[in-house]
């Protein structure tokens, strides 16, 4: 493995969300063989709560890319959307 701390980030991950205080829930996973999996969920029927949780989420995820790969929020939003618009979810 390569990076020795995410194991321990996988299981802390894992234990989180199985909290029973949580109001929107996205776990994206990408494997080895290039597959990608996603759950994403919301406690709320509301169309502007479901919003407003995934942008939340969605900022959160960009600020950490930004951070650790060296890049501007944009350049990473920028290649977010590329890839958005690459991906043929199910």
């Amino acid at each position: 493995m390569t990076n020795p701390q995410f194991e321990a980030l996988r299981e802390q991950a894992a234990d989180a969300v199985t909290e029973d205080d949580l109001l929107s829930v996205y776990t994206g996973l990408v494997h080895e063989d290039g597959r990608h999996e996603y759950y994403f969920g919301n406690d709320t029927e509301a169309a502007t709560e479901l919003r407003e949780t995934a942008a939340i989420q969605l900022g959160m995820l960009l600020r950490v890319l930004a951070d650790r790969s060296d890049s501007s929020i944009d350049e990473i939003t920028d290649l977010a959307v590329e890839r958005a618009e690459e991906m043929q979810l199910r």
